[in-house]
C-alpha cells in the first residue's frame, strides 16, 4: 500500500464551487491491470459539476475525488499490467491491429499518457485502468492531452460508432461550443461530415464556425429546426447530437431525416419528454442514448482501441488539436467550476496539477 500522500480536490459538501477545497490525501496504488499515473493536467467537464451538486455520484467503489479525463506520465505498473512501451502517434494506426486490440494498450514507467478515468482526476496522482489510456499524439502537448479522453471518447462511440455517421452526412450539433461540442465539429471535419452547429450567441456561433462548422445557429434568436431544414433544402440532418433532453426530443425528430438517428448524451434541459410518436416511425428514426462513466471497464477499453485506430492518425493529417479556453492551477478548482458554469467559455477548461 502507498504511504506517500498528495493534494487531491474534496467535495466537502455538495453546494457551490467553493465546496471544491484541496486536501492532502494518501496515492492511490494501482490494481490488477491498471497503472499510477502522475497527473500534469485534468479537464473539467459537465459531469464534474453535476457531482459537486450532489446530483452525479461516483459508480460504486469509484473514488469521490471528482475528474474524469487526466494527461500525465505513467509511474507504476499494478499486476497484470504489460511493460511495452507504448505506440508513437505515428504508428498508431498499425498498432491497433487485431492482436493489439484484443490485449489492449500497453505501456511502460515513464509513457505519457492521456486517461479516461470513473473518478479521481482532480488530484497530483490518479489511478486508470490500463485499457483506457492512449499516448499523447505527436502534435499534442502533454496539457493539451488533459482535454481529449472524455469528449472524444464521448463522441466517438456516440455519434460514429452508435449513430454511423458516414462522410458526406450532415451531423446537427447542439451546444457547439462547449468540449463535446467543439469536439464533435472538428471530429465530423475530419471525416469529411457537413456540421450544423447551434450555440448561445453570435460571438460563439462565429467561433464554432471558425472552427470548421459550416453553419452556425443562435438557439437564442433562431429555431434550430427551420434554420436546420433551410440549411438542407428540406432534407434534415442525417445525425444529431443532443445533450439538452427535455423538450429538444420532439425538436430533433422535426429536424432529422428520413432514417435519421439521434444521439442522446445528456440531459441539460430535462429528463422527461412529450413525444408524438408517429413522425419517429413516418421517417424511421433511431433514437440512441448512453452514458458513459459507468460503462464497463472492457466497453471503454474497446472504445479506446478504436480511438487509436482511427481516429489518433488524424491528430496528424488533420491538424486535430483540441480548443482550451482557460487553464487554471489545481488549488483553483472552484475558479474552474465558477467559469464552467457561467457558460462563458469556448471549449475546455483545465487544472494544471
Amino acid at each position: 500500500m502507498n504511504t506517500a500522500s498528495m493534494t487531491a480536490i474534496e467535495i466537502r459538501e455538495p453546494g457551490p464551487p467553493d465546496v471544491l477545497q484541496p486536501v492532502r490525501v494518501a496515492v492511490p496504488s494501482p490494481g490488477p491491470g491498471e497503472v499510477l499515473i502522475r497527473v500534469a493536467a485534468a479537464g473539467i467537464n459537465r459531469p464534474d459539476v453535476l457531482q459537486r451538486k450532489g446530483m452525479y455520484p461516483p459508480p460504486q467503489g469509484v473514488t469521490n475525488i471528482p475528474g474524469l479525463e487526466i494527461s500525465g506520465e505513467i509511474v507504476e505498473l499494478g499486476p497484470r499490467a504489460t511493460t511495452v512501451p507504448a505506440a508513437t502517434a505515428a504508428t498508431a494506426a498499425s498498432a491497433a491491429s487485431a492482436a493489439t486490440a484484443a490485449a489492449g494498450p500497453r505501456y511502460a514507467i515513464g509513457d505519457k499518457v492521456c486517461a479516461l478515468v470513473a473518478g479521481g482526476g482532480y488530484a497530483e496522482f490518479v489511478v486508470a485502468p490500463e485499457v483506457q489510456c492512449l499516448p499523447i499524439p505527436a502534435t499534442v502537448s502533454l496539457e493539451e492531452g488533459a482535454a481529449i479522453p472524455e469528449t472524444f471518447f464521448t463522441v466517438y462511440f456516440n455519434v460514429f460508432q452508435r449513430a454511423g455517421l458516414r462522410a458526406g452526412e450532415t451531423l446537427l450539433v447542439h451546444g457547439g461550443s462547449g468540449g463535446i461540442g467543439t469536439t464533435a465539429i472538428m471530429l465530423a471535419k475530419a471525416f469529411d461530415v457537413r456540421v450544423i452547429a447551434t450555440a448561445g450567441s453570435e460571438e460563439k456561433c462565429a467561433d464554432c464556425r471558425a472552427l470548421g462548422a459550416d453553419h452556425a445557429i443562435n438557439y437564442k434568436t433562431e429555431d434550430f429546426v427551420a434554420a436546420t431544414t433551410s440549411i438542407t433544402q428540406g432534407k434534415g440532418a442525417d445525425v444529431i447530437l443532443d445533450m439538452v433532453g427535455g423538450d429538444y426530443l420532439p425538436r430533433n425528430v422535426a429536424a432529422a431525416a428520413t432514417e435519421g438517428r439521434i444521439a442522446l448524451i445528456a440531459t441539460q434541459g430535462g429528463t422527461r419528454s412529450e413525444l408524438d410518436l408517429r413522425p419517429l416511425m413516418m421517417k424511421r428514426l433511431t433514437l440512441t442514448a448512453s452514458t458513459l462513466r459507468a460503462q464497463p471497464v472492457a466497453n471503454k477499453g474497446r472504445i479506446a482501441d478504436a480511438l487509436r485506430a482511427n481516429v489518433w492518425p488524424l491528430f496528424a493529417t488533420k491538424n486535430l488539436r483540441p480548443r482550451i479556453h482557460a487553464r487554471f492551477p489545481l488549488a483553483e478548482a472552484a475558479r474552474a467550476h465558477e467559469l464552467m458554469e457561467s457558460g462563458n467559455h469556448f471549449g475546455k477548461i483545465i487544472l494544471e496539477a
